[in-house]
């Protein structure tokens, strides 16, 4: 990644500076070997050693491990995103094998439940959502594809650099390939007002969304910053981001991917033919009763763009232009039948009809079903993106970052500071095996890019997933700013450290469970949360902030994955994965906010937070009150407020109280009415530990005081909660009071944190 060019037709790039040029980041991975410590028989892996000379230059000496109780649960939140069953409890505190921890390391990352923990990081990033965003916030039925895709490619522990070539430039690479189709759809996950009419400026805010993602994404760099400008402290100039954007210039949204096995495309092909053949008839009477209402309202749709858009539209497609092409497929997405934004469906068509016409519709209709078994069903489609035409259209440097205000032409380029030529571009003719006719062709622009920042002499891309891994494990990356490692951004605490990851990251085939195997197997990841006595008030006064690690962050849950532990400790959680997403209930007075209808089936909405419908405009309100980010952007790193409604929404929500009586109801019947054990039980399910002596009766003597009240509420005919289901033989003041020791369980701090 050297040489020297232009990247603007005429302009050279300006000098940069020393400083610039030594930007942390941008230098090459360095081949670095652990320092030796004091104390290296606390030393487990290479990541102790660093982190223990860190320690140990600050005149600190790490905590003490973890309990095994503790580090199970830690493990299993964080690679699953649940909490431990009590077996599994049992199982590690009694096993004196050498190799317990790592056998319980490759169970989690076999489980199926890894993938959808950790694509739930991953969807954060790519800003996905299933639904347009802006003031109309239409939905997106097959967004969830890439949902799906996302978590596959974890669980198969898919190589970084083919997962990040995928997703740029899936359909390019891999055109036969549906998950590689399917995986374009992170660039489809921009928000877009569908009533804008000026397709210049959408095509320009879309394009610098992509833009802005993959830079922060991908590089770990706020591209973004030098939209309208040089970047005011980074080495990124404004043509460094034009550059960028050059490599998207010919794409445009596709949902209409034809996801069909290849072999059963025949086949179906064939059933169709036979259902046409036979409802032929049927169809075209209906779609003469249809054709002048369907008329009218592209008619109303297209009169609104402007004359020059009209007159593409117009034009056989051989007479456009590049930038053409770009108008007319931004255009047509509302307009074509196989685009889920179709304006004018059949449904739209009969509202609009004369009592007459509107009966004689439905007559046909109903004619037109008795055919129905004839029909090969729908074909499962994708959405994602493509190349409009072979050439794209040229991209400018924009004066000030707007749209209509161009200067001269860029060609795609990486940044300049690492190679100022253009980059070169192949395109990308794909043809039939056999005839060897072409199928299609695109321009490989995107292809370009994957290559260049999957090349392991691009220094970011490792570095930056390297972190953001370490991030996921430890609360806070090496480098405290994941999607920001400029001169603004914060600098590593550990940048030895942080280089060894990433060097090892690509020498290990770019493996993240292989990433995740080497943190895990660390000392500090197995250290204690808590530091007793003096020793913890010598650490807060030189590392108040814990950025050394002498102790074990703790940290919040994230609210997908609190609702996922109380779904798993109440026996309600739904395991089954994949699919369309699922639509749990809403608190009252949603319907008035963008709500949905719920999920007819009850064992559906109780599916893990992974799979629930993501509204641009209307989050899921439990995980909005817990910091859900807002996913008309990229976020790196999530919030971590406290607020008075996160409290309440787990003290009175109504799921939180129906989750207490299902968890209820399942430690009666596992413990029978033995008290002593009922609040062993439910302490081994929420906490993952066994209750001490002082919290047994605590426990207890909170139960005897609730049977007390609830027999005085029930004496008044009040109604009360009582476990679902309630054992034959339970009073019911003894089981409700259980659902409110069980409610006060799941509110817990220690329930909601991870030790």
């Amino acid at each position: 990644m050297s040489g020297a060019g232009i990247g603007v037709a005429g302009e050279l790039p300006a000098a940069f500076t020393p400083a610039q040029r030594q930007l942390w980041s941008l230098q090459p991975l360095r081949s670095v070997a652990p320092p030796s410590v004091a104390h290296p028989d606390w030393v487990r892996t290479p990541i102790d050693a660093f982190v223990l000379g860190r320690l140990e230059a600050a005149g600190l000496s790490p905590a003490a491990p973890a309990d095994r109780a503790t580090l199970l649960r830690r493990v299993h939140l964080d690679l699953t995103g649940l909490p431990p069953s009590p077996a599994a409890i049992d199982a590690f505190e009694t096993d004196t094998n050498p190799d317990a921890w790592s056998r319980v390391v490759e169970g989690l990352l076999a489980s199926p439940a890894y993938g959808e923990r950790w694509a739930r990081h991953w969807l954060d990033l790519a800003r996905y959502a299933e639904s347009e965003g802006f003031k109309a916030d239409e939905t997106r039925p097959n967004a969830w594809r890439y949902r799906d895709y996302v978590i596959h490619a974890f669980n198969a522990d898919k190589p970084y650099d083919r997962f990040v070539q995928e997703q740029l430039a899936g359909d390019e690479l891999w055109p036969g390939d549906p998950e590689a189709t399917i995986a374009t759809g992170f660039n489809r996950h921009y928000p877009d007002e569908s009533n804008a009419r000026n397709l210049m400026q959408r095509r320009q805010d879309i394009l610098n969304d992509m833009t802005d993602t993959a830079g922060a994404v991908f590089c770990g760099l706020t591209f973004a910053c030098a939209r309208c400008h040089d970047h005011k402290w980074d080495p990124i100039r404004q043509t460094d981001y034009f550059r960028l954007q050059a490599f998207f210039a010919n794409t445009a949204a596709r949902d209409d991917f034809d996801l069909l096995p290849e072999a059963e495309r025949g086949p179906y092909a064939d059933r169709l033919a036979r259902w046409e053949d036979a409802t032929r008839g049927l169809r075209a009477e209906m779609a003469l009763l249809e054709q002048p209402h369907r008329d009218a309202i592209r008619k109303d749709f297209v009169d609104k763009y402007p004359d020059n858009i009209r007159a593409a539209m117009e034009k056989p497609a051989g007479e456009r232009t590049p930038f053409e092409h770009q108008m007319v497929a931004k255009a047509r997405l509302y307009l074509d039948p196989a685009s889920h934004q179709y304006l004018a469906p059949a449904s739209a068509c009969v509202g609009r009809m004369k009592k007459d016409d509107k009966e004689r519709w439905n007559a046909l209709k109903r004619r037109l079903n008795e055919f129905a078994s004839l029909h090969p069903g729908t074909k499962p489609r994708g959405t994602g993106v493509a190349d409009v035409a072979a050439e794209p259209p040229p991209t400018h440097l924009l004066k000030r970052g707007l749209w209509d205000a161009p200067l001269g032409e860029v060609m795609p380029g990486f940044l300049g500071i690492l190679d100022p030529r253009p980059t070169p571009i192949e395109p990308v003719v794909h043809r039939a095996p056999e005839s060897g006719a072409v199928l299609f062709r695109s321009s490989g622009r995107r292809s370009a890019l994957a290559r260049v920042l999957t090349d392991p002499a691009n220094p970011l891309a490792a570095r930056v997933m390297a972190n953001r891994v370490w991030q996921h494990h430890f609360g806070r990356g090496l480098v405290g700013t994941p999607s920001d490692f400029g001169s603004k951004g914060e600098s590593p605490t550990h940048p030895e450290l942080l280089d060894w990851l990433a060097g090892e990251f690509v020498r290990g085939g770019w493996s993240v469970k292989r990433l995740h195997r080497l943190i895990l197997d660390s000392a500090v990841y197995r250290t204690a949360s808590t530091i007793p006595g003096p020793a913890l008030a010598a650490v807060r006064s030189v590392d108040p902030d814990n950025r050394l690690l002498a102790r074990f962050p703790r940290a919040r849950l994230e609210g997908e994955t609190l609702r996922d532990a109380a779904l798993a400790v109440s026996g309600r959680l739904n395991a089954r994965g994949g699919g369309p997403s699922v639509f749990p209930e809403l608190p009252p007075g949603m319907e008035t906010r963008g709500g949905w209808p719920v999920s007819a089936d009850p064992a559906e909405r109780d599916r893990r937070s992974v799979y629930v419908f993501v509204r641009r405009n209307t989050r899921y309100p439990m995980f909005e009150a817990l910091d859900m980010p807002d996913t008309h952007e990229t976020c790196a790193r999530r919030n971590v407020t406290t607020s008075p409604v996160q409290a309440l929404t787990l003290l009175n929500g109504g799921l939180t109280h129906d989750w207490a009586r299902s968890f209820a109801g399942r430690v009666m019947s596992a413990a029978g009415a033995d008290e002593t054990a009922q609040v062993g039980w439910a302490w081994r399910w929420a906490y993952g530990r066994r209750a001490t002596g002082p919290e047994t009766a605590m426990a207890r003597e909170f139960l005897a005081s609730q049977r007390v009240l609830i027999a005085g509420r029930r004496a008044a005919g009040e109604p009360v909660a009582v476990p679902s289901p309630l054992p034959a033989g339970s009073s019911p003041e003894h089981g409700a009071a259980l659902v409110d020791l069980c409610h006060a369980l799941l509110n817990s701090n220690e329930f909601v944190h991870r030790d």
